[in-house]
């Protein structure tokens, strides 16, 4: 699994921002109310953010040399794979919560102010979510192996 590239990342963020700002104008122009993030959603990614780091810290320690015991390389896999997940999805949601601070701060008549401070809120905690998630992956790989001065592909010198 590779690690994920900025260009991925931000490519998933304008799609976010724009899906998030077309629904908010479809939700208008049909005269139902715009969406505006709960209140519990900001809190929700940090907690989130911080479960994964947890989980791939895990992984970091057991990885190392000094390790105590070792870990089991498929769960260690499922955390990558999480870790991964979690960055691309935090993207996501940050370019949709962009999207909706985008179509609040462009209308002639503003609405609700804490509809745009729950919107800021969001993208706050998904932009948490997104680093943790970068953070996990770096977790997640191995360390270089010292054993490069070796000469034959089979490892050992004669």
């Amino acid at each position: 699994m590779k690690r994920s590239h900025a260009t991925g990342l931000l490519a998933v963020l304008l799609i976010g921002l724009v899906i998030g700002f077309l629904i908010e104008i479809a939700f208008a122009a049909s005269g139902a109310p715009i969406v505006v993030p709960p209140v519990t959603l900001p809190l929700t990614l940090i907690l989130l953010a911080a479960v994964v780091v947890s989980l791939a810290w895990r992984v970091r320690q057991g990885s190392r040399r000094k390790a105590l015991r070792r870990i089991d390389p498929f769960w260690a896999m499922r955390v990558a794979v999480l870790s991964k997940a979690t960055s691309l999805s935090a993207s996501l949601l940050f370019g949709g919560s962009l999207g909706i601070v985008l179509y609040i701060l462009t209308r002639s008549v503003v609405p609700a102010v804490t509809s745009l401070w729950l919107a800021i809120g969001t993208a706050i905690g998904a932009a948490v979510m997104l680093a943790a998630g970068l953070v996990a992956e770096h977790f997640c790989t191995l360390p270089p192996d010292d054993d490069t001065d070796t000469d034959e592909p089979g490892g050992t010198r004669a």
